[in-house]
């Protein structure tokens, strides 16, 4: 990328440019894109500034190089307009790679800082080119060439390292030295490394405002519109990297701060096509003001300084409710420079205290430890913090940032007026961003963790305000097209009551969520058959807005407190068996070898579990604990022609009664294990052995049993530490097999005791039980033909016949 740019300026002093403009914008593009992937895979290794400079050079570069395409398109044709475009992203990177960079020099990271130094230097000159011809375009190609060298010198280590098998480092190449110090750094804390790149992002935005203010840039137009949407992409990015990072608050604000950047390239965008300037919702922007504070007190909990950052924002909402105009008026524009230079502050503390050992002091701890006091309020800590509903997830809970869109979304469509005006000119940054696109968000992330009624919900609402903010900016109610409009919200109605129906089993605030929101959808049927009762559509959306503000209130709170400070309420139905999974069932991510210790804990303890397989989810039991054989075999109510099956983790655990065993058969189980066969045999005095004593009768039937060697290391795992294990499907008998931890706990959760989460089986077929009971005549049969076919387990016989 530098080669290029490079290139480009050493060229631009000649008639024709070596690489047009909107040939070099495409490839920028490109090279941000995969930049961006390259800091993003880092980071899952360890944090680093490595991260943190990939990052803001991909946003730079991708805001570049859409100015370039269309200075290349002939879209900034006036005099000056592509310094006032160029110019805010310019001053932004300047500054933002600069405190990299010195944060590099500062922790010895010299490749690093020397590269994000010479791209800071090269902006830098960049700007000073616009305004003075005494700057040739020469320098900010010279700071590139230096980029190239670097960069150069630093694959070269690299290449070296991976081809001598980590023999060779060339100095600062190797960061194998400063993974160790980072990894123990971030386990033993919950640091979100994205931060500093939301920041750097905030600096942007806030930085073609600001240099309006300022007179750095002449006017406020299209040309700016890549820097604000770019942050804004990106910021979308940053936020659900930092549910990754399990960071709700600070992936709650960076969403918030992706609606203003949208917001403010759509009012800038908006003049090429309409003569009025956009204008704004005023209860909208209230309300957002009284969201960051909200956000702002509990960020003050974890670290005092953040939340005070926080504050700049309250003022920024605030100053865009009071100006007509908004993002065009220079009070909004002053509160600009204000974040922009907090945003660089936060920025250099943030990097600094993620890098060095010595801290920059903000305040973090000191109101956890006021508050640890206290017998009433008591800060969520520990490894629960961020325990999924069900089961195993990479990400934090994303619920705060979906009701709180939903506050947005409903309050932005209280201004009344002609369907054209001045509705029209809000729906699109405030309904669609941030009811559809970032509810979408919400509701992708809430199924990932397992809340499969809550993200359906969320999703569903995302596209009903998505599809309705595109209708009405489109006329399309005051149309003969209106009919289609009215078929397709009945629709909706129709899907929503379902959810009304479903939440009568999961809380009553969801309860009163999901049905204020049919209050909303008849609003806009009414509206659309031209139907409307006046004040209504203002009734309903504040009635929603509400609930939806006590929902994000209730969220927030049990994501940082203890207990329930403002609780969701129970079930208005309550079903027997129903949340059971939720409550009293311990779920436990089977990657972790712990788990399968606190398993196989349970399980000697007398317990029952539901565990993964080499294919579906089983009902498992130690058979030594008769108590717990008879506990699973009454808890999915076994049938008594489908008897319980043995299982094993290897043939030396049948070692000491082998003599007990016909040569053929000992052979054949050799042959067939580990693997999805499961093996009738004789029933016998091997039994004696296995130490089942009394939970004999419940295994197999008085002539054989059914037995098994998995082939699932967990599986495996679990029985040496346990020994061999009594198992049953893990479903009421005549109900399908059970394919995933969830469908476990909507069967079992009220009966087992803990179940280990592996997501998906790998299969969803059984395993294939084989009749040995006569295999010493060379016959064998078939109980169940599974994942393993006929073929293939006769010609296992057929070998060991001709052997």
């Amino acid at each position: 990328g530098s080669l290029l740019l490079a290139v480009h300026f050493y060229s631009s002093p000649r008639a024709a440019p070596l690489i047009p403009s909107t040939a070099l914008g495409v490839l920028l593009l490109i090279l941000s894109s995969l930049l961006a992937y390259t800091g993003i895979r880092r980071s899952l290794r360890n944090a680093s500034l490595f991260l943190s400079l990939c990052l803001t050079i991909s946003v730079f570069w991708c805001g570049y190089g859409v100015v370039f395409i269309l200075g290349g398109q002939g879209v900034l044709n006036d005099t000056g307009d592509f310094r006032n475009a160029l110019v805010p992203g310019l001053v932004t990177f300047t500054l933002a790679l600069l405190i990299l960079a010195v944060v590099g020099f500062l922790c010895r990271e010299v490749v690093l800082a020397m590269i994000a130094s010479a791209v800071s230097l090269a902006s830098a000159h960049e700007v000073a080119m616009h305004y003075s011809t005494a700057f040739g375009s020469s320098a900010v190609a010279c700071n590139y060439m230096i980029v190239c060298l670097v960069g150069g010198y630093f694959a070269l280590g690299r290449i070296l390292y991976f081809l001598t098998k980590e023999k060779i480092a060339l100095p600062g190449t190797d960061l194998a030295q400063k993974k160790t110090h980072e990894q123990i750094q971030s386990t033993s804390g919950s640091t979100n490394h994205f931060a500093v790149t939301g920041l750097i992002l905030n600096m942007l935005s806030a930085s073609v405002f600001g240099c309006r203010l300022l007179g750095v840039t002449g006017k406020l137009f299209i040309g700016q519109v890549p820097w604000l949407w770019a942050a804004g992409i990106y910021q979308i990015g940053i936020c659900i990297l930092s549910y990754r990072a399990m960071d709700v608050l600070m992936a709650t604000f960076f969403g918030f701060t992706s609606i203003l950047k949208f917001a403010g390239g759509y009012c800038l965008l908006y003049p090429v096509w309409q003569p009025e300037e956009p204008s704004f919702p005023t209860p909208f922007l209230v309300v957002f003001s009284i969201l960051f504070v909200v956000l702002a007190l509990f960020l003050t909990l974890n670290c005092p300084l953040d939340g005070l950052y926080l504050l700049f924002y309250v003022a920024y909402c605030i100053a865009l409710a009071c100006r007509p105009k908004g993002f065009f008026e220079g009070g909004p524009q002053g509160v600009d420079v204000a974040i922009f230079v907090a945003s660089a502050l936060m920025t250099l503390i943030h990097l600094y205290n993620v890098k060095a050992s010595a801290k920059i002091p903000t305040g973090k701890g000191a109101v956890k430890a006021l508050l640890a006091r206290s017998s009433f309020l008591k800060l969520r800590e520990g490894a629960d913090l961020h325990t999924p509903y069900l089961g195993y997830s990479k990400y934090a809970d994303a619920e705060v940032l979906g009701y709180a869109c939903s506050v947005l979304a409903s309050f932005a469509i209280t201004v009344t007026g002609d369907p054209q005006a001045p509705l029209a000119t809000v729906v699109i940054p405030w309904v669609v961003v941030a009811g559809g696109i970032l509810k979408l968000l919400g509701g992708s992330v809430a199924f990932a963790r397992g809340k499969t009624l809550e993200s359906s919900a969320f999703i569903l609402y995302a596209v009903m305000w998505i599809i309705w903010g595109f209708a009405r900016y489109g006329g399309l109610y005051g149309t003969t097209r209106s009919f289609h409009a009215a078929v397709g919200i009945i629709a909706f109605m129709l899907f929503n009551g379902f959810i009304v129906f479903c939440t009568l089993f999961l809380n009553i605030a969801w309860f009163f969520y999901s049905l204020t929101f049919l209050l909303i959808a008849v609003s806009f049927l009414l509206e659309a058959i031209h139907a409307l009762p006046a004040g209504y559509d203002i009734a309903a959306t504040v009635i929603f807005g509400l609930v939806s503000f006590y929902c994000f209130l209730s969220a927030l709170s049990n994501s940082v407190f203890e207990g329930s400070c403002l609780p969701m309420g129970r079930p208005i139905v309550q079903l027997s068996g129903v949340g059971g999974g939720m409550t009293k069932c311990l779920h436990l991510p089977a990657r972790k070898a712990s788990s399968v210790k606190r398993i196989a804990d349970i399980l000697k303890n007398g317990g029952t579990c539901g565990i993964p397989t080499d294919t579906v989810y089983v009902l498992v039991a130690a058979c030594n604990r008769p108590d717990a054989v008879e506990k699973a075999h009454h808890s999915k109510r076994q049938a008594q022609d489908r008897p319980m099956s043995l299982w094993i983790s290897s043939l030396k655990q049948l070692e000491p009664a082998k003599h007990l065993f016909t040569p053929l058969l000992w052979d054949f189980m050799e042959a067939a294990w580990p693997s999805p066969i499961s093996l009738v045999v004789p029933r016998g005095e091997w039994v004696d052995f296995l130490g089942m004593k009394d939970s004999a009768k419940y295994v197999g039937t008085p002539q054989s049993i059914a037995i098994r060697i998995p082939d699932c290391s967990v599986t495996t795992h679990l029985i040496d530490l346990v020994g061999p294990i009594v198992v049953t499907s893990a479903n009421p008998t005549g109900e399908a097999d059970t394919t995933h931890h969830n469908q476990v706990y909507a069967k079992l959760g009220d009966k087992v005791d803990a179940v280990l989460c592996d997501g998906p089986s790998p299969e969803n077929i059984a395993s294939t039980v084989v009749d040995c009971t006569k295999i010493d005549s060379g016959n064998i049969g078939f109980f169940r033909v599974g994942i393993v076919p006929k073929s293939q387990v006769k010609l296992i016989l057929i070998v060991f016949l001709l052997l």
